[in-house]
Order: structure tokens, then C-alpha cells, then sequence
């Protein structure tokens, strides 16, 4: 039998009554992303996820590798499929892993018997394979304690699987059973994180990010979509609202005090970001906003700054420090592109001593002059959108 992926379902399994629902979706992200990489047949039984390609021509290298990124599975096992018998179960594991117990000093079997009406329990099956792999590699003493390596045989309802020990999956929740939301993507470390970490909770992401040419360049839009273009290895394709943001910030600086100036910006931000969520059937929006991080990031500013929008603003980042923000940028493949030196639209007109402790009675006279609604209505007609996906080329 052909070489077949096992991969185990997380908290899926303790979803009850909604449980078929959950594993659906899982069952339909996995096809969506196997079908860069051949032919292959997804199915689910027992909790856990079979992936088996059904030719030669399916390429297996990129399909496992393509596997550690989705979430909703807590571990990934390449096992070689065999028939329900003793013979064949050694005889697979000979030629699947023989080499990897000829390297190894100590070794064990470990062994679940899902089919209940196979003739051998669990422990029986771990005795007799165990004792003919220590007759096969005499120089590979058995440890059942502290191994060096550990032979895995799952007797199931179709077949016996063998395996070595499983790599950790993505964990999390299927994109998409959380809904839809809106993250308002700039060029730093923060915010591609807090997109990755709303994907894992099963969130389908958009995101939108504001332009302002001619103060920032090309290249710093080009960042950014290459920063979106990394996400989506974990939340699958995504769509980018660009949004043209000059005159409004023109507009905040020759009308607005300058130590609102980031205050103002950011209510724009909330706002166009609402409107554009909204019309995509996005019920929340994402910032990487971490309370204490800069000036507009303080209880009393984020107050003001989330007031002019009515639905929820999801913070995932907001009790983190910087070195755990960081950890997880570098994790997921965002941290190189976060840190080039293009700068973002929020660096624009940043006022010398920025007001930390706003009120918004404060902030709504400061804003008094603006035209608000005239300024959105021409951002909102500036929109592109763009959609991004993990095979395209790099932005940079």
C-alpha cells in the first residue's frame, strides 16, 4: 500500500454536537490546499484526518510540508498503510522504518487498536512487533521507558498504519468557522501576527491597508503585500484593501492640533476599515494593537480611537510582550520582511509630543474642521482590491 498522511484533530474533538460541522470545514480547507500538489483523497474517520494521494504524479514532499500549516490539526504522522495482519505489520515496518532503527540506539513499539475486532490487543501487538524488531536489529537494544525512537502502530477500521514518532501541527481551529474578519495590515511586526492569531481561532481574514503616496513609497506597499502574502500560507488566500490615505492626513495636519494628530489618523483608519468589513461580510476587526507599546496605545487613546465603530475590535496581541510578538513573527516567516526599512503611512506627520491620555470630547474638538464624512466617501472610492495568495510570486 501506498505512503499515507494521519493527521490528528486538536480541539475539534471536544466540539459535541457541532462537532461534523468543524470537521467539514477542516475536510474542505485540507482538498482546497492539497490541489496545488495532485490528486489526492481527504476523509476523516475516528478524528482523525486521512490524506492519500491516488497517483504517482501527486507530489507528496510538498503536501506534507503544506500540512504544518493548517490549522485545526494537532499532530502529523507519515505512515505506510498495510493489511490487519502480524506479517504485514512487520514486514512494513521493516521497510518504512528499518532504517531509522538501524541508526537509533534503544527503541519500543507503542500500539492502538481502534478495531476493536482485531485478535491482538494493544499490548500484545507492541510485544509481538517489538520482538521481532529486536531480533531484526540485535544492535538497537529495547528501552520501554526512555527510547531513542519509538515505532508507532495504529490498527484501524481500513487498514494497519506504521509510523515514527509525529511532528506538531498547526493547532488552532479551521479557517473560516469563526467567521470573517477585517486586520488592519501595516508594514511592522505586529500586525501580521495578530492575523495569524485570529486565523488560528478558525477566522477567515481580509485585510486593509491604508497607502499614502507620495510620503511613503512603492516599496512600502510592496512590503506589506508580501507580509499578506506569508500570512495566507496559514489563512489561506486573502483579500487586500488598499486604501488611499494622502489627503486625509494632509486634511489632520493643516486642520487638527499635532499632538492628536496619530489619534485623528487612527479614527480614520477604524472607521474607513468598518465600512469596507461591512460591505465584505466581515463581522470584527483585527489590530495589532498591545496595550502600553506606543502613545496611541494607551487604555484611554484605544478608548477613543474604537469608539467611532459598533462592531467588535479584536486585540490578540494586547497583554503580549515585544519578545513574544517577535517569537511568533519569526515563527510564521514575517519577522525578516516586518523589519526592512520601508515605512508605513503611520509614520507620517507624527507629532513630537503625542497626547496619551485623551478624552474624546477632547479629541471630537480637535477634529472639529475636518469635513469626516466628505474624506471617508473619497478614501472608500480610492479602494483596490487585491487578492493575495502564498503560490504567487514575492511582492519583494
Amino acid at each position: 500500500m501506498n505512503e499515507i498522511f494521519l493527521l490528528k484533530l486538536g480541539e475539534i474533538v471536544l466540539k459535541g454536537a457541532n462537532k461534523r460541522q468543524f470537521e467539514d470545514k477542516l475536510r474542505q480547507n485540507i482538498r482546497r490546499r492539497m490541489k496545488g500538489y495532485g490528486n489526492f483523497d481527504v476523509y476523516i474517520m475516528q478524528s482523525t484526518v486521512y490524506v492519500e494521494p491516488m497517483d504517482d504524479m501527486a507530489d507528496v514532499e510538498g503536501a506534507w510540508e503544506a500540512c504544518h500549516s493548517i490549522f485545526g490539526l494537532v499532530s502529523l504522522c507519515r505512515c505506510r498503510a498495510c493489511e490487519k495482519t502480524m506479517d504485514s505489520i512487520f514486514n512494513a515496518v521493516e521497510e518504512y522504518l528499518g532504517e531509522d532503527l538501524d541508526c537509533a540506539e534503544s527503541f519500543k513499539v507503542e500500539s492502538k487498536r481502534s478495531d476493536k475486532a482485531f485478535p491482538m490487543t494493544s499490548i500484545g501487538i507492541s510485544q509481538e512487533i517489538g520482538g521481532r524488531l529486536a531480533e531484526a536489529h540485535p544492535d538497537c537494544r529495547v528501552d520501554v521507558h526512555n527510547p531513542a525512537y519509538t515505532v508507532y502502530v495504529e490498527v484501524r477500521d481500513l487498514a494497519a498504519y506504521v509510523h515514527g514518532p509525529a511532528e506538531p501541527g498547526a493547532g488552532g481551529l479551521p479557517t473560516g468557522v469563526g467567521g470573517r474578519a477585517m486586520c488592519l495590515l501595516s508594514g511592522g511586526i505586529d500586525s501580521p501576527v495578530a492575523a495569524y492569531m485570529m486565523a488560528k481561532r478558525g477566522v477567515e481574514v481580509e485585510c486593509v491597508h491604508f497607502f499614502s503616496y507620495p510620503y511613503t513609497s512603492q516599496l512600502a506597499r510592496d512590503k506589506v503585500m508580501e507580509l499578506a502574502r506569508l500570512v495566507t500560507r496559514y489563512c489561506g488566500r486573502m483579500t487586500v484593501n488598499i486604501v488611499s490615505f494622502t489627503q486625509i492626513q494632509e486634511a489632520i495636519r493643516d486642520n487638527c492640533p499635532e499632538e492628536f494628530f496619530t489619534l485623528i489618523m487612527r479614527r480614520f483608519m477604524m472607521e474607513i476599515s468598518q465600512r469596507i468589513a461591512k460591505d465584505d461580510g466581515c463581522g470584527a476587526l483585527i489590530t495589532g494593537e498591545n496595550l502600553g507599546q506606543v502613545a496611541s496605545q494607551t487604555m484611554q487613546a484605544m478608548t477613543v480611537t474604537g469608539a467611532v465603530v459598533d462592531i467588535p475590535i479584536f486585540m490578540p496581541l494586547v497583554g503580549m510582550d515585544k519578545e513574544e510578538i517577535v517569537t511568533i513573527a519569526r515563527k510564521i516567516g514575517t519577522l525578516e520582511t516586518s523589519v526592512m526599512p520601508y515605512e508605513d503611512c503611520c509614520t507620517v506627520f507624527t507629532p513630537k509630543h503625542p497626547k496619551t491620555k485623551p478624552t474624546l470630547g477632547q479629541v471630537l474638538h480637535a477634529e472639529r474642521k475636518l469635513d469626516r464624512q466628505a474624506l471617508i466617501a473619497q478614501a472608500l472610492e480610492s479602494v483596490e482590491k487585491v487578492t493575495v495568495k502564498y503560490n504567487d510570486e514575492p511582492f519583494l
